[in-house]
């Protein structure tokens, strides 16, 4: 008799019957298996049947994904995938349209199912469909269905992208360009050339032909968000294919129809909130904007080039000359040297040589001129006040500059690919059309107020840039709604309100090492850690919800996954959309005992990691993911939303297998909750008043009554 791990017991249901409760073996061939189910109904060709599941996607059941059969699993005897897939071929060819209308609504359900789509692609489906699209004699729901089922079909990565034909390109496209189509409609057709784009380097350039980019930014001006955030898809898609000397091109086009102000007109300041797709679309766009300065980042300044010295010279003009008069600078050009050191370059001589090092090179050049004639007052302000004092405490400006520039590529990470699944945008670029330059403007003068702050000399360079990015870092994070907003983010974040910060962050470490504290400090952790441990347990009964890695990033799958109330059982299943709430367990069909559970890993380590972590744009979610793994051999794998939630999960599933927290918000939670209650009691010590007699009764250890309740 084989172990019981061998041995699911689950349900089977066929139309009009009773269902039959079963035994599967897991080592009896499937074939079997079906042949005995389809004897309890008398059912005879059971070569002709397969089992799939009753609930979720409703995938079929084949020898490679049979072990994630549990235990009560609700299955179904269905019709094998090659007779559906035949069947379903000859009704989408029908004369009748009802008969054709159904087939194509049962075809797009089922094709997200790969073992389907592959019996369905092998029979040449994928051609008729894309022959009932280039007949363009279909409309409406028909033809909505039609663009569903090609593309979940394309999504399985059976079939190449290449093997499009340019009038199916040319249909898609023109439903695209179309000033008034059904929505359903549009929303398939802009997925499926986004997909096109993104996976042939041939077909991005006969997309390119089709689409215009004024059509693409007129569905920006809809108030649907998913047709807009489709059109963003494409169009980042067509931005990040395009060779790189089109990309500059491309970049004028889109200012010219004045992408940025539409986008944060009717998208960012719309009246609907950003959901997570769309917020990822623009951090998407907001990456590949900035990644057209990497070519000024990494070319070097030629000294030789007159060109490019002759903006120095600019530099150097407006500052000292006021007026362009030929005969004044004339006279001046003995004194260029001393001009160039009061600019606060570091080679007096030939300011050119400042420039040749990369990054930030020609970009560091391009921002102080932008300062320089778009900013003049506050430019020539800067560098006389700081080139008129004798004190040592001048604030280089050249220099600094350069150095900020750089700081400001490396935190806006210039040049690199956008992460799967990060959200970061920064509401404020979208409000202006030259958002870096700006951005570096209000730095510079924000370090130029730090370096006066700090009393700062050459000699405290690096420690002022230090502060300066802690400074504009912590500003980004409040994430500020325009520029005037981070300039006020920045006012509040002086030198003194960063050491205020650095001294409460470090939680008064200082002040708590004698002995009697430490060994309060000891006495009180356990509880703390109680206290902690108690707030991830009873997040992990609200439960989470997670987004299902796929192929197609905008078109989300979600499940959701939440511990029982008596700590014993982890509930899960799929979910149609993200919940605005808790998910009843009742939802959740699958579960996992968690006396069956064997470990946690995270990172590299979970077993839908093992391909993924050598990819630059999965690092993000390499960082992400954890696994439980369970009896016999399964694992139920995780992506978390965030870093909070990842700690959240992964410092409670340790606690529910009776492990060590060991997460940094644990640590840091540790931190500030014992440093809150240590003040607490040290508080209540100094205000203890002691009788002269008799003698005072020892004090009570403070009832820690803190509610926790992180974020």
């Amino acid at each position: 008799m084989p172990p019981p791990s061998d041995i699911v017991k689950v349900a089977i249901e066929w139309p009009g019957a009773n269902a039959q409760l079963i035994e599967i073996d897991q080592k009896k061939p499937l074939s079997s298996i079906v042949r005995e189910v389809c004897d309890g109904w008398s059912l005879s060709g059971s070569e002709q049947f397969a089992l799939r599941y009753a609930d979720g996607p409703q995938l079929y059941i084949t020898e490679q994904s049979r072990g994630e059969m549990k235990n009560g699993t609700i299955l179904r005897l269905a019709i094998s995938p090659a007779r559906a897939a035949r069947q379903l071929l000859e009704r989408i060819q029908s004369h009748s349209i009802d008969a054709r209308l159904e087939a194509l609504k049962e075809l797009a359900k089922l094709s997200a199912d790969p073992t389907f789509a592959t019996e369905y692609i092998n029979m040449e489906g994928i051609g008729t469909l894309a022959r009932l699209v280039e007949s363009g004699n279909h409309f409406g729901e028909m033809l909505a269905f039609t663009l569903t089922a090609f593309l979940e079909l394309m999504d399985n990565g059976i079939v190449s992208w290449d093997l499009i034909s340019l009038s199916f390109i040319k249909q898609i496209a023109g439903y695209v360009n179309q000033p008034m189509v059904d929505v359903s409609i549009l929303q398939r057709s802009l997925a499926i050339l986004e997909s096109m784009v993104l996976n042939s380097h041939s077909l991005y350039h006969r997309v390119a032909q089709e689409i215009t980019v004024g059509q693409l930014i007129g569905h920006l001006q809809v108030s649907n968000q998913e047709i807009q955030t489709y059109a963003i898809a494409l169009i980042n898609a067509l931005f990040l294919k395009a060779p790189e000397d089109r990309r500059q091109e491309m970049a004028s086009t889109l200012a010219q129809k004045h992408l940025r102000s539409i986008i944060l007109n009717h998208v960012i300041r719309g009246n609907r909130p950003i959901k997570t797709e769309m917020a990822h679309q623009l951090y998407v766009l907001q990456v590949l904007t900035f990644n057209l300065l990497e070519e000024r980042m990494m070319t070097k300044m030629d000294p030789n080039d007159q060109a490019q010295r002759d903006i120095i010279f600019e530099l150097r003009r407006i500052a000292f000359d006021g007026e362009n008069d030929p005969g004044a600078t004339e006279k001046r050009k003995a004194m260029y040297t001393k001009d160039y050191k009061m600019l606060g370059f570091t080679n007096h001589v030939n300011p050119a040589m400042d420039f040749t090092q990369t990054p930030p090179g020609m970009l560091a050049l391009d921002n102080m001129l932008y300062l320089a004639k778009l900013h003049q007052d506050t430019y020539i302000r800067i560098v006389l006040e700081n080139s008129s004092r004798e004190d040592k405490h001048e604030c280089p400006f050249g220099r600094c500059a350069i150095e900020l520039t750089r700081m400001l590529c490396e935190i806006l990470q210039v040049g690199e690919l956008p992460s799967e699944g990060c959200n970061d945008y920064h509401p404020m670029f979208f409000t202006h059309d030259r958002a870096w330059e700006e951005f570096f403007c209000v730095c510079i003068q924000l370090l130029n107020k730090t370096w006066k702050e700090m009393r700062a000399t050459a000699e405290d360079f690096n420690k002022v840039m230090q502060v300066v990015r802690e400074q504009i870092t912590r500003a980004l994070a409040m994430k500020p709604s325009s520029l005037d907003q981070l300039k006020s983010k920045l006012r509040g974040l002086s030198y003194s309100e960063i050491l205020r910060l650095r001294q409460s962050e470090r939680m008064s470490q200082d002040d708590f090492q004698s002995p009697p504290i430490i060994e309060l400090r000891e006495r009180i952790q356990p509880e703390i850690l109680e206290l902690i441990k108690q707030q991830r347990l009873n997040r992990l009964c609200e439960g989470s919800c997670f987004r299902k890695l796929g192929n197609r990033r905008r078109q989300e799958k979600f499940w959701f996954c939440r511990l029982s109330l008596n700590h014993k059982v982890l509930h899960y299943g799929d979910l149609d959309e993200s919940p605005q709430g808790e998910v009843p367990f009742e939802l959740l069909t699958d579960k996992i005992p968690v006396s069956d559970i064997k470990s946690v890993v995270t990172g590299k380590d979970c077993p839908h990691m093992k391909e993924k972590s050598a990819l630059k744009q999965n690092k993000e979610v390499l960082d992400l993911a954890f696994s439980i793994l369970y009896d016999p051999d399964e694992a139920l794998n995780f992506v978390a939303p965030n870093k909070y939630e990842y700690c959240i999960w992964t410092d409670g599933l340790c606690a529910l297998l009776g492990r060590e927290m060991g997460s940094d918000l644990t640590r840091s939670d540790l931190d500030t909750l014992i440093s809150m209650e240590m003040k607490l009691r040290l508080l209540d010590l100094e205000n203890i008043t002691i009788p002269e007699a008799p003698p005072p009764v020892p004090k009570e250890p403070s009832s820690y009554n803190f509610t926790y309740n992180y974020g």
